[in-house]
C-alpha cells in the first residue's frame, strides 16, 4: 500500500503512523512539492493537493483533507469514482472561534480606533462602547466552528440563535435553532451575525443589499467560512453608509483581495487574509494529524471513519 502524506508530521507522529500501517510505503512531502508520479502511485493521501494533480490519482481509494472545506474536491469528476473523501471538520473550531471573538471585541470596544490613535500619538477618549453581555448572536452555520463560537458568545452572556442545514436536538447554549429560510426574519434581532458556511449553491451571496438593510445599524457581521457567502460590493456599501455597525472578515469572494479594492478602506472593519485557520495555532495541526491517524486506523480495520464527506452536498455526513 502506497501512502502519500502532505500534512506536516513530527517524528513522533510519523512513528505512530508507521505503527498503524507497518506495511505501508509512506512518502512525506509538502503539498506544493508533490509530483504527478507520487500521486499516481498513492492509494491513500493524507492532506490537500492542488486539484489539477488529482487527474493522476488512478489508484486512489481514500483522500483525507487537512481543511474543513471540501466543496472543490467533492465536485463531479475531481476524484475517481468510489474514492472515500474525509475532511478536517472538527479541528478548526478553537482557532477560528477565538479569532471571531477577538475581532468582535476589537470593534465593540473601539480598539481599532485606539490603535489608529496610537499610531498618530493621539490621547483621546473615543466614547461609548458596547458589550457582548445582553446581546443576541445569530450563528449561521452550526458545524464545529459555528458551535464553538456559539459556546463562547453564550458564556459571555449573549443569547444565541442558530441556523443550520438540518435542525437537530438543540444544545443548551442555544436558545433556538432554525433552517436557512428563517435568515431574513432573524437578522433584525441580532447584534452579531456570524457566517461559517462551506461554499455551495445554497450559500452563494446569502448576505447582500437586502440582508444588510434588515440588520441593525449597530450590528456586526463576522464571516470566516467562504467569501462567496457575502456580496462584497454590498458589504462595502453597508459599511460606508452606516447600515451596519461593522464587520469582521477573514474571507472574501476574490482572494487575495486586490490592493485597489474599496473594502480595504471601509470603516469599522477588521480584515484578515484568510488566516484564522491554517496552522497558525499549533493545536489546530495537532488535531488534524490526530484525526488523520484515527481515520487511518479505522480505514485499515474496516471501521467507521470520522468526517466523511457526502459528495452530493459537499458537507460532512451527519
Amino acid at each position: 500500500m502506497n501512502l502519500l502524506v502532505t500534512i506536516p508530521m513530527d517524528p513522533q507522529q510519523r512513528q505512530t503512523l508507521s505503527a498503524i500501517a507497518p506495511e505501508a510505503e509512506v512518502v512525506y512531502t509538502a503539498a506544493e512539492a508533490v509530483t504527478p508520479d507520487q500521486v499516481s502511485q498513492a492509494e491513500i493521501i493524507l492532506g490537500n493537493l492542488p486539484i489539477p494533480l488529482l487527474q493522476y490519482a488512478k489508484r486512489l481509494k481514500w483522500l483525507q483533507l487537512n481543511y474543513a472545506g471540501s466543496d472543490n474536491y467533492a465536485a463531479p469528476g475531481v476524484l475517481p469514482e468510489g474514492v472515500i473523501l474525509t475532511n478536517a471538520s472538527g479541528c478548526y473550531g478553537l482557532a477560528i472561534s477565538e479569532c471571531m471573538l477577538a475581532g468582535i471585541l476589537q470593534l465593540i470596544k473601539r480598539l481599532d480606533q485606539y490603535q489608529r490613535n496610537q499610531a498618530q500619538h493621539i490621547w483621546r477618549n473615543e466614547g461609548a462602547v458596547s458589550s457582548i453581555e445582553g446581546s443576541t448572536t445569530l450563528v449561521v452555520g452550526f458545524g464545529d466552528i459555528g458551535s464553538s463560537f456559539a459556546q463562547r458568545m453564550h458564556a459571555l452572556g449573549s443569547t444565541v440563535i442558530g441556523i443550520r442545514r438540518n435542525v437537530t436536538d438543540k444544545p443548551d447554549y442555544v436558545s433556538a435553532l432554525y433552517q436557512m429560510d428563517a435568515l431574513d426574519r432573524l437578522l433584525p434581532l441580532a447584534d452579531f451575525v456570524s457566517l461559517s458556511l462551506p461554499n455551495s449553491p445554497q450559500t452563494q451571496k446569502i448576505m447582500g443589499t437586502k440582508q444588510f438593510a434588515e440588520m441593525k445599524d449597530s450590528a456586526i457581521l463576522v464571516n470566516v467560512g467562504r467569501g462567496s457567502a457575502v456580496d462584497t460590493d454590498a458589504l462595502v456599501s453597508a459599511l460606508n453608509g452606516g447600515q451596519i455597525g461593522g464587520a469582521v472578515i477573514d474571507v472574501v469572494d476574490q482572494e487575495p483581495l486586490p490592493a485597489e479594492h474599496p473594502l480595504w478602506d471601509a470603516p469599522h472593519l477588521v480584515l484578515t487574509p484568510h488566516v484564522t485557520g491554517n496552522y497558525n495555532l499549533p493545536e489546530t495541526l495537532r488535531r488534524i494529524v490526530n484525526l488523520s491517524l484515527r481515520n487511518l486506523a479505522a480505514y485499515l480495520n474496516g471501521q467507521p471513519m470520522e468526517s466523511v464527506v457526502d459528495f452530493k452536498t459537499g458537507y460532512r455526513k451527519l
